[in-house]
């Protein structure tokens, strides 16, 4: 029985993966993992919040390529690294009304990048 669990489970984790995380997902698990304090360190969601950011930052760091390729203004001018502060993030997604937290975090990441780096005109 078990073997069956763990096959249906292995076969369930790349729709998962692919799946785009919701900014209310995003900003429920970063409160949640906020009210754990130093405790948040051994949290999965930890790794998951990060690894949300980092797919969100190179899909967005790929179609600012894409554009500039193309001869199109980027939608952002992210420099080379970025420095996301938690907090002025989180604040930009709490700002997102309630009835938009359903776009997915590259979605809102992207919206945040263009305040953040825009490109000049």
């Amino acid at each position: 029985m078990n073997k069956i669990a763990l096959a249906i489970l292995a076969a369930a984790l790349p729709m998962t993966t692919a799946t785009a995380m919701p900014v209310s997902t995003f900003l429920a698990k970063s409160e949640a993992l906020m009210k754990k304090g130093p405790m948040a360190v051994f949290s999965g969601d930890l790794g998951l919040l990060r690894s949300e950011m980092k797919t969100s930052v190179a899909q967005l760091r790929a179609e600012q390529a894409a554009a500039r390729k193309a001869g199109r203004k980027p939608a952002s001018c992210m420099p080379q690294k970025v420095v996301v502060r938690p907090n002025e993030l989180l604040d930009y997604l709490r700002a997102i009304p309630a009835a938009e937290r359903g776009m997915p975090m590259k979605e809102a990441l992207g919206g945040w990048m263009v305040k953040k780096y825009p490109c000049p005109a």
